[in-house]
């Protein structure tokens, strides 16, 4: 990925030098990538997540017995500051609308542009940053590297994303054609490659539990995962108003005993191992990466009194996986459970998929000291649900 954002860069500065005078080559470079950028490091520490009530337990006092005085001890999780600290350099165009809250940058800032299909400015923009970030004793590295070149009739634009905190993941690559209508619409269309880790649609325990005989019957019935875990079940009865009942008490590969029926195993250690399984199964799959036609749309009206600025990304269903194992891949995410058994490679067809993202920012200011505003945001991609809004009434007393 960085390799390719570079030659985009690259591009887009020779692009741009074909058109100007080779004397002024190294005012112009300097011109098209840092003129207006800001360089910037950063940090911030904070109170960590801190547990509402306390939690405490007893423990056999050492030098007594089970019924002397016990000793009460504090079980409460205590987590050290959190921090982040991180730096970046940045060339980012805002829209009219968009205020600067800060006299500096720190790397937490939200842009439209960042999101819409089309920039407030033509050229090159670009956002680089890397973080380290530690929340709840947990550590993590963070980065969002992002490059666009917007001419009046192109559109080329690389991002890789690391959210550490969430889980998330993603690079991307896109190049479109661009139809400017007027000052205020623009409609583009090409081809965007996405890259996901999480192999979306397949849950691995689920399809091991559905695997069926020629009689219908389970193949692993659902307490044999407890075996593949070193678990074991042992044979018991007890006698109850005159009944014999009998059940099952489990083991972990200690021999200590975990459940002492059944039913206590399933709802407890059980749980845990499904998603041990699945995890390890998910672990064994390379990542994917896919490629896709987009189509956008971008209207930006702004006056002084009312804005309005709506974007849209619609991917259609004709996508085409070009990295990881297809047969897991998404587009074969209904060809799992019961009827279809367990495996992948026969008569199944591959299902596509609509993905798309919309945006919408307007405000209006319906008077010298009132203003009304909406932001929303909704984006679908594989499984994956993103949506933020906001309305909201400015009142300024004067």
């Amino acid at each position: 990925m960085k390799k390719i954002l570079a030659l985009i860069l690259l591009v887009s500065i020779s692009l741009n030098a074909q058109e100007k005078e080779k004397g002024k080559f190294f005012k112009d470079l300097y011109k098209e990538l840092f003129k207006y950028s800001t360089i910037y490091v950063s940090g911030d520490i904070n109170n960590s997540y801190e547990e509402a009530t306390k939690d405490y337990f007893v423990r056999t006092n050492p030098d007594g017995g089970l019924y002397d005085i016990p000793v009460v001890v504090d079980g409460t999780n205590y987590y050290e500051f959190d921090y982040r600290y991180g730096i970046g350099v940045r060339k980012l165009a805002r829209f009219d609308y968009e205020i600067k809250d800060k006299h500096y940058y720190d790397g937490s800032e939200k842009n439209t542009g960042l999101s819409a299909p089309t920039s407030a400015v033509k050229g090159l923009e670009y956002v680089f940053h890397w973080e380290k970030q530690r929340e709840r004793d947990e550590v993590f590295e963070n980065h969002r590297y992002f490059l666009r070149h917007t001419g009046k009739y192109h559109i080329v634009k690389l991002e890789s994303r690391k959210q550490g905190n969430v889980d998330f993941n993603y690079n991307s690559a896109e190049v479109r054609a661009r139809l400017p209508i007027g000052k205020k619409l623009s409609i583009s269309a090409g081809a965007i490659y996405r890259t996901h880790e999480r192999p979306y649609g397949y849950n691995p325990v689920e399809i091991w539990l559905n695997e069926t005989d020629d009689n219908g019957n389970a193949v692993n019935p659902w307490y044999t995962l407890g075996f593949e875990y070193g678990y074991d079940d042992h044979y018991t009865t007890t006698q109850y108003q005159g009944q014999t009942l009998y059940d099952w008490y489990w083991t972990d590969p200690e021999g200590n005993i975990v459940a002492h029926t059944d039913l206590e195993f399933r709802e407890t250690v059980f749980t845990d191992l499904m998603n041990r399984y699945n995890k390890e199964q998910w672990a064994l799959l390379d990542d994917f990466g896919v490629i896709s036609p987009i189509i956008g749309l971008d209207f930006y009206h702004y006056k002084n009194k009312f804005w309005t600025h709506m974007y849209a990304n619609y991917l259609p269903p004709y996508h085409h996986y070009v990295k990881g194992d297809e047969d897991f891949s998404y587009l074969n995410r209904n060809n799992w459970g019961v009827d279809n058994g367990p495996t992948v490679g026969g008569d199944e067809e591959y299902e596509q998929w609509e993905d798309w993202q919309a945006g919408i920012i307007m405000g209006w200011k319906l008077s010298k000291s009132i203003g009304f505003f909406i932001e929303g945001e909704y984006t679908k991609f594989w499984d994956s649900e993103i949506y933020n809004s906001s309305v909201g009434l400015n009142i300024t007393l004067r």
